[in-house]
């Protein structure tokens, strides 16, 4: 009798949002809660720069997820949604699933 093979587990996916320095203006701008995002891109960087340091962990596969401000915007208008944290959150976890189904 043949024992099962042991399947690799599998590791758990977070994405993390990476902004484009040349769009976080516009990111600012139609943002509701702008005055909870950093002045600057070089303030925000600093601080994703750490969080994703911070959240490697060996059963954990992290994901910088390339925001698009106008693909955002586009997305929150399709969902009938504002621009703020929860809508930007939604939209991360989106194209990360679909880059890791794809």
């Amino acid at each position: 009798m043949r024992k099962p093979k042991h399947k690799e587990k599998e590791k758990v996916v977070i994405g993390i949002g990476w902004y484009r320095p040349e769009q976080w203006q516009l990111l600012r701008e139609v943002s509701v809660d702008a005055d909870e995002l950093e002045e600057t891109y070089a303030e925000w960087e600093t601080g994703a720069a750490q969080a994703f340091d911070n959240a490697k962990n060996p059963g954990v596969l992290i994901l910088k997820v390339d925001v698009d401000v106008e693909e955002l915007l586009t997305w929150c208008h399709q969902q009938g949604v504002a621009v703020n944290a929860n809508a930007r959150a939604e939209f991360i976890a989106h194209k990360t699933q679909r880059r890791v189904v794809n």
